[in-house]
């Protein structure tokens, strides 16, 4: 497995990450728990060392089942995990919306050592922006937490660019987690730029777009009321119908290239940048193999600037979150 290296700080991570949300949260009915600890197990016998969860996830049980799969093999690892969102520590329940405050956040920190069966938070990222605390007592909060050795890298996620700067002053931002992929190119217009200025990383969430790119979605593709993309406006059945151009262009891709439609996704977004590390998720050692397999494929500077032209003649339909969702995000 390729490496790369995050932020300034030089956090060192495999190329290819593992999202582990989807293993029992918002894509449907989970894995046994016992499945899900035998395929992150797998991922890191298959070289990968980067493992993204956060408390928000189940809430809680997430982070519990990342802890357990990974407790004989944490020396080997980077685990990353969030805080941010207002939820009741003993119940679980969502109070209301964001809750980064200080006393909060060290709150959340503690928490999550005890799940995650370790001592020290590798990478800890805001989950969204709380525009009711600034930035500079969160980075502040965060340093503090650096210093008494209980996390180790500082991240934001989904933050506008003011807030990665005014963040960064106070505490070195070693990686920024945001959406990304052939299907949302939004970050390429200030975050990408402002992060090589910064000499931060960047970590891309949903880098198959959910797995419309993989190609298996369709318009007659359905989903159950506990899969998240049930109510996303662009998986609606009349936007998917439009986004099937995209799919279209990626499977010609991945035949020229003798490779899968994932497998071009991936490679497209490890192509851009040597500090992008996309953290695809799945439920199946076959796909995750399947994965694994981006890192071997090549583009040219031709083949990039093809794929961005044909790109540009693609007109793409609905937003990639519910508006509230969409609200919370690039403050």
């Amino acid at each position: 497995m390729q490496k790369r290296k995050l932020g300034k700080n030089n956090l060192e991570v495999s190329a290819l990450g593992f999202g582990c949300m989807g293993l029992n949260y918002l894509y449907g009915k989970p894995n046994e728990e016992s499945e899900s600890i035998a395929l992150i197990r797998a991922a890191v016998e298959h070289g990968v060392t980067l493992f993204d969860t956060a408390e928000a996830y189940g809430p809680f049980t997430n982070e519990e089942l990342v802890g357990e799969a990974l407790a004989p093999v944490r020396d080997k690892v980077v685990i990353a995990t969030k805080f941010g969102f207002d939820i009741d520590p003993k119940t679980g329940v969502r109070r209301g919306g964001l809750n980064s405050r200080p006393e909060h956040i060290r709150a959340v920190a503690e928490a999550s050592l005890k799940r995650l069966k370790t001592d020290v938070i590798d990478l800890f990222y805001q989950h969204r922006v709380d525009p009711a605390v600034p930035i500079e007592d969160v980075a502040g909060a965060i340093k503090g937490l650096i210093a008494e050795g209980k996390v180790r890298h500082f991240g934001l996620s989904e933050p506008g660019v003011e807030t990665i700067r005014r963040a960064h002053a106070v505490q070195p931002v070693t990686a920024v987690q945001s959406e990304y992929s052939l299907w949302y190119r939004g970050p390429e217009t200030e975050v990408l730029p402002l992060l090589e200025h910064l000499g931060i990383g960047f970590v891309c969430f949903s880098p198959l777009g959910a797995g419309f790119l993989t190609g298996t979605i369709d318009t007659k593709t359905t989903f159950d009321k506990s899969d998240f993309r049930s109510g996303v406006p662009r998986f609606a059945p009349e936007a998917r119908e439009a986004n099937m151009a995209l799919v279209g262009l990626v499977r010609a891709i991945a035949a020229r290239k003798k490779a899968t439609p994932a497998q071009i996704a991936l490679a497209w977004l490890l192509a851009q940048k040597p500090w992008i590390v996309p953290i695809p998720g799945t439920k199946k050692l076959s796909r995750l193999e399947e994965n694994l397999g981006a890192v071997g494929i090549d583009f040219t500077p031709a083949d990039l600037k093809e794929i961005d032209a044909a790109l540009t003649k693609i007109k793409l339909a609905g937003s990639r979150l519910p508006d509230a969702a969409l609200a919370m995000t690039g403050r």
